[in-house]
């Protein structure tokens, strides 16, 4: 049995996109657990590429959702109903693709469309190449999304999937946690 963090948990939404970084998605929900926070993850068509939806659903503990217009055994507006539950949606990592989406507001999937939804909490933790991070329009992006009060925790320097090295590296799983802990309190 775990014991119980004294700090406060919360819901958290882990939104996970199409980046090769996915994989760390799995270490941020058990480190997110071992805090106390009950965590669902959100998949893009684009994460299950790079990791299965099975291996989040086990680490979880809750089914993992995919689809916007999935059909369950009550008919509800799913992505409205996870928005409202929501303290912290976290989205990580974060492409270029997703960040354009939410600074343009086009919500076409389920997770665009729970991050518009949600008067939760935004905290957005990029993952690309270097020389896309640094792209004028991805910087004009991002600093549109910070004016509308989202929350990122920045890339790091290191060892890019395409091979080179540079700024675009995921932060590290425990300052993404930290920083959902800090959201919280």
């Amino acid at each position: 049995m775990k014991a119980k963090n004294k700090n406060k948990s919360g819901k958290i939404l882990l939104g996970v996109t199409g980046s090769v970084a996915a994989y760390k998605a799995g270490d941020i929900i058990r480190r997110l657990q071992d805090k106390g926070h009950e965590v669902t993850v959100i998949m893009t068509k684009e994460a299950q590429r790079f990791i299965p939806a099975l291996t989040l659903a086990s680490l979880s503990g809750k089914k993992v959702c995919q689809d916007m217009f999935e059909e369950g055994a009550s008919w509800e507006m799913h992505h409205i109903r996870l928005a409202q539950q929501a303290d912290v949606l976290l989205i990580a990592p974060a492409t270029a693709n997703i960040i354009g989406k939410l600074a343009s507001g086009i919500a076409d999937d389920l997770l665009t469309c729970l991050a518009l939804a949600t008067t939760a909490k935004i905290l957005i933790a990029p993952a690309m190449n270097v020389q896309m991070y640094k792209n004028k329009i991805v910087q004009n992006n991002c600093a549109k999304l910070k004016q509308f009060g989202m929350h990122f925790i920045d890339p790091i320097e290191g060892k890019l999937a395409c091979g080179t090295f540079g700024e675009g590296h995921l932060a590290d799983v425990e300052t993404i946690v930290e920083t959902v802990d800090r959201l919280i309190k």
